[in-house]
């Protein structure tokens, strides 16, 4: 199983080094190779990640020339397979974020083997203090639009089981989709149902991709085995957010119309603005 781990880098050359410093440890012993992509920068960062990089084992750095979003940034450096041109088993994609635990890919690896079915897998993602973050949902709907919105005890009583948000499971287990901090997929999976959607800038790729993996037969798991600490936002910076940017929109109204038609995107939106 040849595994090409995939960093995406937009302005943080520093933290994304760090990142892909704990992945390439995390790779030890597995056979495959590391690619760092700088997402159009144009900050410097290419030639610090080179510079950061140089003499680095099995790892390479590539220019995407182009800021076109997390999933054609990610495409890009899947797109250009193993430094040897050879085509990789598994696809590991890692936040520039978030510092795999040494036996993080290994684990994720091992289990999609043992499951051939499943096709995405995804880690347990800790914050610095420790402390899971929420990263396992199910698929929006409109049902859960108006539950979301309306944050309301009855309300989210009645619809829990259609609330996006699962709680953090205590064990591995099967899930809709997870968050794209820490992410294995088979390659023979993504040929068959294609890459990232790269008319998402950001936000809702992963959410499509899985939903896409789903309908064509596979399953996405969360393995509580592989251990992520993830520090969140720091390229997007979504937690100082003053208000919620329109790419964030524009990715909610293409993965409705997208995956369930307009007349059910104008219901969600009906429904988000009804909960609200």
């Amino acid at each position: 199983m040849r595994v090409l781990a995939v960093v995406l880098n937009w302005r943080t050359p520093a933290m994304t080094l760090r990142a892909a410093a704990a992945c390439l440890r995390a790779l030890e012993g597995i056979e495959g190779a590391m690619t760092v992509v700088d997402n159009d920068s144009g900050d410097g960062s290419e030639a610090l990640l080179r510079e950061g990089t140089a003499g680095w084992p099995r790892t390479r750095v590539l220019q995407s020339g182009r800021n076109g979003g997390f999933g054609a940034g990610n495409n890009h450096g899947i797109r250009a397979g193993l430094p040897d041109g050879g085509r990789p088993d598994l696809v590991y994609v890692l936040n520039s974020d978030a510092f795999p635990d040494p036996g993080a890919v290994r684990a994720l690896a091992g289990h999609l083997a043992r499951h051939p079915r499943a096709g995405l897998a995804g880690s347990l993602i800790r914050g610095e203090d420790g402390v899971p973050h929420l990263t396992t949902f199910r698929f929006p709907s409109v049902a859960s639009e108006f539950e979301g919105a309306a944050r309301l005890g009855p309300v989210s009583r009645l619809l829990a089981a259609r609330a996006v948000p699962v709680p953090v499971p205590a064990a591995t287990c099967r899930v809709d989709w997870l968050a794209g901090a820490s992410l294995m997929m088979r390659r023979d999976m993504l040929d068959r149902i294609g890459l990232f959607d790269e008319g998402f800038f950001l936000y809702y790729e992963e959410t499509d991709l899985c939903l896409r993996a789903a309908r064509a037969g596979w399953e996405t798991h969360f393995v509580r085995e592989s251990d992520v600490t993830h520090i969140g936002s720091a390229s997007t910076g979504m937690k100082d957010w003053a208000r919620v940017p329109d790419y964030w929109y524009d990715s909610r109204l293409r993965y409705f119309v997208r995956n369930h038609g307009p007349a059910t995107a104008a219901a969600a939106t009906a429904a988000h603005v009804a909960g609200g």
